[in-house]
């Protein structure tokens, strides 16, 4: 059974949260290194900053492709989601960097848009925000709910529930 829109969006922001750690890495390990490095005539890291954007996106490829293998990411453990291939097994790596690729294509059309229309920052926020909502409604059409890059790459979101082992002794804390 695919998870209700809601968890997916709440798993989503969970998500956004903890990438700051991860963004946060990237940055400090590339602005310490630029500085340092002998090749710089500046010292200003922003100088290279497309190079930092894409070591994000190397960095979430590398994140999201290690857990979805594994079947899930803490945000999708805190909500019980996990990331399955169409018969319901564990997605391999390939499958699951492809699905991470897949699932930056809700990003290019509001760009393709505002790149046309030449928006501000803030008319290409409301743009966003208002694509993410209809990319996220569209999966109430798909058959399985899900979302476009999911049925796309071959995989599917479930919602699972934990189960609650009995033959463990309860501890006063949990």
């Amino acid at each position: 059974m695919a998870p209700s829109l809601r968890r997916r969006m709440a798993c989503w922001l969970y998500e956004g949260t903890l990438l700051f750690g991860v963004v946060f890495l990237v940055g400090v390990l590339f602005t310490t290194s630029y500085v340092l490095s002998s090749f710089t005539q500046s010292g200003n890291a922003l100088d290279n900053r497309f190079v930092q954007q894409a070591l994000v996106f190397v960095a979430f490829g590398i994140y999201f492709g290690w857990f979805w293998a594994k079947g899930q990411t803490l945000a999708m453990k805190t909500w019980h989601i996990r990331v399955v291939d169409r018969h319901g097994n564990a997605l391999t790596q390939g499958r699951a960097l492809w699905r991470y690729v897949l699932s930056w294509l809700w990003l290019l059309p509001p760009l393709a848009v505002a790149g046309l229309m030449r928006l501000s920052g803030q008319q290409l926020s409301v743009l966003l925000v208002g694509w993410v909502v209809f990319w996220a409604l569209l999966s109430r059409f798909h058959v399985q709910r899900q979302f476009l890059h999911d049925a796309l790459a071959g995989t599917r979101l479930i919602h699972f529930k934990p189960v609650d082992d009995a033959s463990k002794p309860r501890r006063w804390w949990s």
